[in-house]
C-alpha cells in the first residue's frame, strides 16, 4: 500500500529551466522542478558542492517555513521509503 501525506514536494537544480524540462519528461516528473542557474537559492541553503553542483539533500520544512530536519544521505534506491519514515518520524498526517 503507498502511503499518502498531505505535503508539497519540489526539486530545486542549479540547471537552467530547459535542461530542467528535458529532465523532467525523459524521467516523467509528476512534480514541479525549479531552476536556479545562478545558485542563490543553493548557496543560501548551503548545498553547493565545491565541484559547482547542489548535493542531493532533501529538506523537511514545516508549516511555519521552519526547516525541521535535512537529509544528507539520500538513497536513490530507497529514497521513497526513507521519505515516508521520515514524514511518519516528524509527525505528518497520512491521507
Amino acid at each position: 500500500m503507498i502511503q499518502q501525506y498531505d505535503v508539497a514536494y519540489f526539486m530545486i537544480s542549479v540547471d537552467d529551466a530547459e535542461t530542467n524540462k528535458r529532465f523532467a519528461e525523459q524521467e516523467e516528473a509528476n512534480f514541479p522542478m525549479l531552476s536556479d542557474p545562478e545558485k542563490t537559492t543553493a548557496n543560501a541553503y548551503g548545498v553547493l558542492g565545491r565541484s559547482g553542483f547542489a548535493n542531493r539533500w532533501t529538506f523537511y520544512i514545516g508549516p511555519d517555513r521552519k526547516i525541521l530536519y535535512i537529509d544528507k544521505a539520500i538513497s536513490t534506491a530507497n529514497a521513497g521509503r526513507d521519505l515516508a519514515n521520515r514524514l511518519a518520524e516528524l509527525g505528518v498526517k497520512k491521507k
